[in-house]
C-alpha cells in the first residue's frame, strides 16, 4: 500500500510526480444528482480502539454444514483448511498483525486430543438428532501444531474459544446444569504452553448467555466458571509473560444477564465479548434492501449503548473492555451473491465505524474464510471485497475516534478517526444512495476549515512546494464495484481492479492525491476514505 503522506518523507515528492496531484477537475463534478452534505468533526476523542481493531474468525464447521440447501463451508474448517495456500498466508500477513478468534457454534462440542482424553480423537459427524446437528469433534495435537506453525509464520494474534459445555448436563428445557469441567481444557492449555505457542487470549464458550443458542448457562454459573478459567491460566502461565487475556461470554447482549455476569467476575475478566447478526437470516429475500436501509443499520446502536452502560455501571468491579467477538451480518453463513459482494462492505464498514464510537476495542468478522460471508472465498481463497475494506480500515483508521456529525441526507454514513500514520484526520464516507452523489463540506462550528500549506510531524514541519499552488494535498481511496454493480464480487480502488497476483501477493492499496481546495465528492454507491493530514485536531496531535 502507498503509505500516508505524512510518513513518506522524501519519497512523498517522488510519489507526487508518479501519481500526480489531482485538482478539482479530477473529482466528480456536482450535478443535478448531487446532494450537499455538511460534516462537522469533533475536536476531542470520544472513544479509543485497539491498533489491531480489525479481527476475523476461523471456524470449526465441516464441509457437511449446509444452510437452506447450500453447503458453503467446503474445506475451511480449522481441522481441514489448506494451511499451505500462499494467498491465505499473504492475506493474514498483510495486516501485520491480524487478530484471529478460533471458535464458533461447534466450539462447545470440541474435545482436545491430549493424553488425558480417554476416547478416540475423531472428527465431527453430521447427526441431525443432536444439538447443532453434529456430534462431538476432536482437535488432534498434530493439527494444533500445524495451525500454530501457520499462525507464527503469518504473525497472527490468536484468541482460542474453549468448550464451555464440557461436563454439563443439557436438559430439554432450561439452562445447562452443573459446573464447567476444565480437565480437558487444562491439559490442552498446558500442552500449548509447553510448546511455547503464543495465545493472545482464551475465551470461554460461544453464545450461551441470556437465552442462548442451543442451550444456555446462568450468569452466576458462567461467572464462577470464568473465575476458574482465570485461576487455571494464572497457574499454568506462572512465570510466563505476557499472560493471555480472559474473554467471555461470546453471546448476544442480554442486559440483565450481562450485568450479573460482569458484576460477579471482579478482576477475572479482561474482555466482555458479544456477537452481532443484525441483518437476520441469510435466506431473507430483503437482505439487499436491509443493507441499504439506514434505519436497519442503526438498530444495532442500542446493543452497543447498552453494553457500554453496563460496563460503566460495573466500573468499580471490572476493568473489562468490550469486543465484538463475532459478526457476520446475516446468520446461517450469510447469503451467496450478497454477503460476498461489494454491497456487504456498506454493512461491514458501517459496523466498524459504529462500534468504534462506542469504545469497542476490537471487532471480529465472521469469518476470515468459510461460509458466504468469508473475507476470502472458501474454495479459491481469492479475497472478497470486504477483505480489502478491512485491510484499508486497518491501515488507515487510527486509535482515537472523533465525533462526525452529518447533515443533508441520511443516506451518507460518516465516521472520523485520527489518522493512523499522521497527526491529521481520516474520514470514512459510505454512500448508500445508488442515484445521488454527495458533495461534502467539512465544517468546524459552522465555518469551513481553512487550508494550511504545511503540517508538523514531531519536531519537523513539512511544507508543500510552490508548484502545488500553496494548497495542501489529501489522499483519497475511492472504493467502487466493477461495472457499477453493487452485487459485483470485484472491487475497484480509484478505478483499478483489486486482485491478487499470479503468485498470490495481495495488491498494493494506493491512494490518489487530491488538491484539498477541491470538493470531497462521494459517488452513488461508493465508499471513500479521505486522509487530511493538514487538519489539526487536539487529540490527534
Amino acid at each position: 500500500m502507498g503509505r500516508p503522506v505524512s510518513l513518506m518523507g522524501l519519497c512523498f515528492w517522488a510519489c507526487l510526480f508518479s501519481y500526480g496531484v489531482a485538482g478539482s477537475d479530477s473529482q466528480s463534478s456536482p450535478g443535478a444528482g448531487t446532494v450537499q452534505v455538511n460534516v462537522s468533526i469533533g475536536k476531542n476523542a470520544i472513544a479509543e480502539i485497539d491498533d489491531d481493531f480489525v479481527c476475523a474468525t476461523m471456524d470449526w464447521w465441516p464441509p457437511e454444514k449446509c444452510d437452506y440447501g447450500v453447503c458453503s463451508w467446503h474445506r475451511a474448517s480449522l481441522l481441514n483448511l489448506d494451511l499451505s495456500n500462499k494467498i491465505l498466508l499473504n492475506a493474514v500477513k498483510a495486516f501485520s498483525p491480524l487478530k484471529i478468534r478460533l471458535g464458533g457454534t461447534l466450539q462447545d462440542k470440541v474435545l482436545y486430543g491430549t493424553p488425558d482424553l480417554k476416547q478416540p480423537c475423531t472428527s465431527f459427524v453430521l447427526d441431525n438428532s443432536t444439538m447443532f446437528h453434529f456430534t462431538e469433534g476432536c482437535l488432534p495435537m498434530a493439527r494444533w501444531d500445524k495451525l500454530n506453525a501457520f499462525f507464527e509464520e503469518s504473525g497472527a494474534k490468536i484468541i482460542f474459544g474453549l468448550n464451555a459445555l464440557n461436563g454439563r448436563t443439557i436438559p430439554p428445557q432450561g439452562p445447562a446444569l452443573g459446573a464447567w469441567d476444565s480437565t480437558n481444557a487444562k491439559s490442552f492449555i498446558r500442552y500449548t504452553v509447553s510448546k511455547n505457542y503464543k495465545i493472545f487470549g482464551w475465551e470461554l464458550g460461544n453464545e450461551l448467555s441470556g437465552r442462548g443458542v442451543g442451550t444456555t448457562v446462568t450468569a452466576s454459573q458462567y461467572a464462577s466458571d470464568t473465575i476458574s478459567l482465570k485461576n487455571l491460566v494464572l497457574d499454568i502461565y506462572k512465570g510466563v509473560e505476557p499472560k493471555p487475556l480472559i474473554l467471555a461470554p461470546g453471546g448476544f447482549v442480554d442486559p440483565v444477564w450481562y450485568k450479573e455476569f460482569l458484576d460477579k467476575t471482579p478482576k477475572s475478566l479482561d474482555v466482555i465479548t458479544h456477537h452481532i447478526y443484525n441483518l437476520g437470516s441469510g435466506a431473507d429475500q430483503h437482505l439487499v434492501e436491509k443493507i441499504l436501509n439506514p434505519t436497519v443499520l442503526d438498530n444495532e446502536i442500542e446493543a452497543f449503548r447498552s453494553l457500554q452502560s453496563i460496563i460503566k455501571s460495573s466500573a468499580s468491579a471490572t476493568s473489562a473492555v468490550a469486543w465484538v467477538g463475532e459478526a457476520g451480518g446475516a446468520y446461517n453463513s450469510g447469503r451467496d451473491h450478497v454477503s460476498n459482494t461489494f454491497l456487504y462492505s456498506f454493512w461491514y464498514l458501517d459496523e466498524l465505524g459504529m462500534a468504534s464510537t462506542f469504545d469497542t476495542k476490537t471487532y471480529c468478522r465472521q469469518a476470515f474464510i468459510g461460509g458466504n460471508y468469508g473475507l476470502l472465498d472458501a474454495t479459491s481463497f481469492i479475497p472478497n471485497p470486504d477483505y480489502y475494506s478491512a485491510l484499508l480500515w486497518h491501515r488507515l483508521m487510527g486509535r482515537n475516534v472523533l465525533r462526525a456529525s452529518l447533515s443533508g441526507t441520511d443516506k451518507i454514513r460518516a465516521y472520523a478517526h485520527c489518522a493512523k500514520a499522521s497527526k491529521g484526520v481520516m474520514l470514512l464516507f459510505i454512500n448508500l444512495d445508488g442515484n445521488s452523489a454527495a458533495e461534502v463540506a467539512i465544517v468546524n462550528n459552522g465555518t469551513p476549515i481553512r487550508n494550511r500549506i504545511h503540517y508538523t510531524i514531531g519536531n519537523k514541519t513539512i511544507q508543500f512546494p510552490r508548484y502545488i499552488n500553496d494548497e495542501n494535498v489529501r489522499e483519497e481511496y475511492h472504493l467502487t464495484p466493477k461495472d457499477g454493480d453493487p452485487l459485483s464480487r470485484t472491487m475497484l480502488l480509484n478505478g483499478n481492479i483489486l486482485a491478487v497476483s499470479p503468485s498470490g501477493e495481495i495488491p498494493a492499496l494506493k491512494p490518489k492525491y487530491v488538491n484539498s481546495s477541491s470538493s470531497i465528492v462521494v459517488a452513488p454507491n461508493e465508499i471513500l476514505f479521505a486522509h487530511m493530514p493538514y487538519y489539526a485536531v487536539p487529540d490527534c496531535s
